[in-house]
């Protein structure tokens, strides 16, 4: 399996002249430097890491992983990132996740464990920017996206596709509006009947960090205990 990181965007609603993934938690670790120790201790070996942003900064940080760089990171959103490094990826499982998400390792270890196709979401009631799920009577994902009504919760920006759908989804992120995030293609692919699951990790901690109130959450959630 390989693992891809989202970390091209600006960051603009947090407001730091670096990339947000660059940002310390309390254990002296960024959030990029905690979701690569995390992916490579779960075993994890090749890790991709889109960019665009300052990613030079980002290069420097982290010489051990692969980079590929969205020249359109102004323009595009996260359908066009991934597309970026899946373009790249042969037949082959893959893990991906948002470059600002802190979380507890075991989130990884039970999504690789689970294979497939696996949405990891929290039961939680949900706001507006919070990317949103429903599933049908079978328990398969129908609806992701931001606007989804009547939501079961959260996803929570960590997922996995198998090497047998992964240039299906490839096609429809080509198809995705530059302005989409990834989520869109995968409600094309399951238009498509190609099934994605969730993985409630509501008992983890696990946080997106947009804003300046949820990265001082975070830094509370992780802070070393004692």
């Amino acid at each position: 399996m390989k693992a891809v990181i989202l970390a091209a965007g600006v960051g603009s609603r947090l407001g730091r002249p670096f990339p947000k993934a660059l940002s310390e938690l309390p254990t002296g670790e960024t959030i990029m430097g905690r979701q690569i120790r995390i992916l490579r201790e779960q075993g994890l070996r090749e890790i991709i890491v889109v960019v665009g942003f300052k990613m030079a900064i980002l290069m420097e940080y982290f010489p051990s992983v692969l980079f590929k760089y969205n020249p359109e990171f102004y323009l595009t959103n996260t359908s066009k990132s991934l597309l970026c490094a899946l373009e790249h990826i042969e037949r082959e499982d893959t893990l991906w996740l948002n470059g600002d998400v802190v979380f507890d390792d075991q989130i990884i270890a039970d999504i690789m464990a689970r294979g497939g196709n696996v949405v990891a979401v929290d039961r939680k009631k949900c706001g507006d920017e919070e990317v949103k799920y429903r599933t049908d009577e079978r328990g398969r994902i129908v609806e992701i996206s931001k606007t989804v009504a009547e939501p079961l919760g959260e996803a929570v920006g960590i997922n996995t596709i198998g090497a047998h759908h992964l240039e299906v989804f490839r096609q429809a992120l080509r198809e995705c509006g530059d302005k989409d995030y990834f989520e869109r293609g995968m409600e094309l692919v399951i238009e498509r009947g190609v099934t994605f699951v969730p993985m409630d990790v509501s008992e983890y901690r696990c946080i997106e960090v947009d804003f300046d109130e949820d990265l001082k959450n975070a830094r509370s959630m992780f802070a070393p205990k004692g």
